[in-house]
């Protein structure tokens, strides 16, 4: 039985989406869901300021908790068509940043995602962001184990 996919989508694909990734995928292998998350940008161009591959706070709280980030090497990457196809079921982690390049990019995908409501860097520090998205992701990986005993 193949995994199933989780896109987690932000505008830069550098810091809360990539930290999205990392965790479920760490929560996922702990669990043993038949669960594997990816994640993209939605306005790779927008992140004009982001150095390397991966925000050194995404880093730094996948460390705190000993998760080792497997794509740590990996730099951002746009989101496709293909990738949202491809996907069983998709997260942006902002509505009010999100929900406009969707419908502007990616016509009728707008209303097919789940919105999360986790500000960037320029509206919530670091680690008020992180842990909002920790406390998301952690319950939408309990959802989906609780879905496969149902």
């Amino acid at each position: 039985m193949s995994k199933k996919r989780i896109l987690f989508l932000c505008t830069g694909n550098y810091y809360r989406s990539r930290y999205a990734e990392e965790l479920f995928n760490h929560l996922a292998a702990r669990d043993g869901l038949r669960w594997v998350a990816t994640s993209r940008a939605l306005a790779l161009e927008r992140g004009k300021d982001n150095v390397g591959p991966i925000a050194r706070s995404t880093i730094a709280a996948l460390t705190a908790d000993s998760i080792a980030p497997a794509g740590a090497n990996r730099m951002p990457l746009a989101c496709t068509a293909d990738d949202l196809a491809a996907a069983d079921l998709v997260v942006a982690v902002k509505e009010a940043e999100h929900r406009a390049l969707l419908t502007e990019r990616f016509e009728g995908w707008e209303d097919r995602v789940i919105y999360w409501h986790v500000h960037d860097i320029d509206m919530a520090h670091p680690a008020q962001a992180l842990a909002e998205l920790k406390q998301h992701v952690t319950a939408l990986a309990q959802q989906l184990a609780e879905a496969v005993k149902a």
